[in-house]
């Protein structure tokens, strides 16, 4: 009962201190680059037929803007010294010129290509990459959740803006739905944002302390970012991230055509975008409220494993609307999950000492699968005339994740001179009392 009781008092204390910042992360993240990602299977028959480009033209022109990400390890490292603030707002400015200069493009494919590594540059200032940087320390017991809440920011715009940008498009046409984007980012998300953090501590203490005395006190500590890297589970945890990467967001960007594909009209199809952002916001509460409860790695490979099976299915014939919304949804539940799961991970395994160079580096090797799905989905449905390929690599990589998942122990790890870090890698140090 008295154990009860001061779980109570903690979650009570780090929600009172915390829920701005996990409000600002939702929506800093929301309207961040992932949005346009999202999104981007409603402009394609749109850019097809005003410049010809394949469908496979235009997943090479998103897959090369995401060399973008070979910056992120820096921009975390930026954020680690200097702190969130200046690294949000640069990123919300480069993202919101990015989308302008698209939504003014004049059909040369390489133009189309430079203007997305633009808008790319920004996942790092506008992703757990930042926002995680301020949650972790903040959140011990119930990080998992708060994480989790702060990266269905991103689930639930998509939920409501996939009809809206897709209204946009049909009544003003797809220069317009780049331009409403922009203006989400940089008139709507960063505004809110900076009001939000307004007054918050956002830069990293070394001690925070939870407001029951008889609580433990959260020491940071943790291995720097050349140390983390020398570590095999970092290589691990990394690979696992680039293969949901590769089987998710490759079908992601391909939804659309994918449905019409399948005998769906447009507006049928449309759902299948519906159907990703909720299993997104699905993946990322559901894994949060689990990893504060089980253990992560089990819990993610069961996700990974199920997400598996839901791609194989794909690759059935399926009866009717219902039966392909239902099966996309449980394909998408993994890539929902493992935006919760990297920085959960990277903080448990790792700790909060080069947390932003550290989330840096797994995200950019997140973002080359990412790289790799986009092309591979678009090249071979161009090679070949259908998904049926892909969605068999999809699968394989999804299920490759899992069995990776099971091989990153929770060994006590000690960072030189810092205080010693295992369960979640905050390091929990119980107080004494005087």
């Amino acid at each position: 009962m008295e154990r009860d009781q001061l779980e109570t008092a903690a979650h009570r204390g780090e929600w009172r201190g915390g829920w701005r910042i996990v409000l600002a992360a939702m929506i800093g993240i929301g309207f961040g680059p992932g949005l346009m990602q999202n999104l981007s299977s409603l402009f394609t028959p749109s850019l097809t037929a005003a410049f010809g480009w394949s469908r496979g033209d235009i997943a090479t022109a998103a897959g090369i803007g995401l060399f973008g990400a070979l910056l992120v390890p820096l921009i975390g490292r930026q954020a680690d010294r200097f702190g969130p603030r200046p690294v949000i707002v640069a990123a919300t400015l480069v993202l919101s010129g990015g989308l302008c200069g698209i939504a003014a493009t004049n059909g040369a494919l390489w133009t189309y290509q430079l203007l997305v590594f633009v808008a790319a540059l920004s996942i790092a200032g506008t992703s757990s990459v930042v926002y995680g940087r301020i949650i972790a320390p903040r959140f011990v017991r119930h990080r998992g959740i708060a994480l989790g809440v702060a990266t269905s920011g991103i689930s639930i715009t998509t939920l409501v803006f996939s009809p809206v940008i897709a209204a946009v498009i049909a009544s003003h046409g797809w220069r317009a739905g780049f331009l409403a984007l922009a203006g989400l980012a940089a008139f709507v998300g960063l505004p809110l944002v900076l009001l939000l953090l307004r007054g918050a501590a956002t830069h990293q203490p070394e001690r925070v302390p939870v407001p029951d005395n008889n609580m433990p006190e959260i020491v940071v500590g943790g291995m720097s970012g050349a140390e983390a890297r020398r570590d095999p589970r970092f290589w691990r945890l990394g690979g696992a991230a680039a293969l949901i990467n590769v089987a998710s967001v490759g079908l992601v960007t391909q939804l659309v055509p994918f449905g019409i594909d399948n005998g769906l009209r447009l507006d049928e199809a449309a759902l299948l975008v519906t159907s990703f952002g909720a299993a997104q916001i699905v993946g990322r509460l559901a894994m949060g409220l689990l990893v504060d409860r089980f253990p992560a790695q089990r819990t993610a490979a069961a996700f990974a494993g199920v997400s598996a099976m839901a791609f194989a299915a794909l690759l059935m014939p399926i009866p009717g609307t219902g039966a392909l919304v239902a099966s996309v949804f449980f394909a998408m539940l993994m890539y929902g999950a493992e935006n919760d799961l990297l920085p959960y991970l990277t903080a448990r395994l790792f700790g909060l000492r080069a947390y932003g160079e550290t989330y840096g580096t797994l995200l950019t090797m997140a973002l080359f699968g990412t790289a790799g799905g986009i092309v591979m989905f678009g090249r071979l449905h161009d090679s070949t005339g259908d998904y049926t390929i892909a969605l068999c690599v999809a699968a394989g990589a999804m299920g490759s994740a899992a069995l990776l998942f099971l091989t990153l122990t929770d060994r006590p790890t000690h960072g030189r001179g810092r205080a010693g870090y295992g369960d979640a890698a905050a390091g929990i140090k119980p107080t004494t009392a005087s």
